[in-house]
């Protein structure tokens, strides 16, 4: 990926008791979610470990904590590879898995692998066909968009995204907002997409103080792999 991207994890709803169309395929993608969530959580929290908890966690891995960090993601890439697979080949059966077909909570679990991975350029019309025919939750495709717009080094819609990057003046690394386009604007967008959070609680939630930046501000601070 282009840029380092704030982690959070996602609540994903429960869908005991419904009834579905492909019981199986909902079983396959349940576990699929399990999957994506794996060591993200771990990757999340680390930060918030002491030297103890580092080192007792990086013992279990069998690995010497400065390389923990990478452990981890390595472990988590290897799950979100094979997830991909089989998501694609999901989408060659039966397009985009939706609420209709899986239940819902499980509707969202194609959309997660996607996200997490490289090819939201090649999906994200059948995500939003599936937002669009209430399939899939709209916030979510408004969330892969602004993902989308971001690795395009383009301005966000609905203020989704934060980045970490160092600083051009090398007194380390940062984390913001990225841009939104027309920020004044940006919380009545949020409200129509189904987001309950403002632009400055989401930010809140993930731990970055809001301040409205522009792409040619971003790129004068930050060292950008655009």
């Amino acid at each position: 990926m282009k840029y380092l991207i704030i982690l959070f994890l996602f609540t994903v709803p429960c869908a005991y008791g419904q009834q579905v169309a492909n019981p199986r395929l909902k079983a396959q993608l349940d576990s699929v979610m399990v999957l994506d969530q794996k060591y993200r959580e771990l990757l999340m929290n680390i930060n918030t470990y002491d030297s103890l908890q580092t080192d007792s966690l990086a013992r279990s891995m069998q690995v010497p904590p400065g390389e923990l960090f990478g452990h981890l993601w390595d472990l988590q890439s290897t799950l979100d590879s094979t997830n991909l697979v089989f998501i694609e080949q999901v989408f060659l059966q039966y397009g985009y898995p939706g609420k209709s077909l899986v239940g819902e909570g499980t509707n969202e679990a194609a959309w997660y692998v996607i996200q997490h991975s490289e090819k939201i350029d090649q999906y994200f019309g059948q995500i939003e066909k599936a937002g669009k025919q209430k399939e899939l939750p709209y916030r979510l495709v408004a969330m892969m968009q602004d993902r989308q717009l971001m690795y395009q080094g383009q301005e966000q819609i609905y203020g989704t995204q934060g980045a970490c990057r160092p600083l051009r003046d090398q007194t380390g690394t940062s984390c913001f907002i990225w841009p939104i386009d027309n920020p004044k604007k940006v919380n009545k967008r949020r409200k129509k997409a189904g987001f309950d959070l403002t632009v400055e609680q989401n930010a809140k939630r993930l731990n970055i103080d809001y301040k409205p930046l522009t792409m040619n501000e971003v790129r004068a601070q930050y060292d950008l792999d655009l």
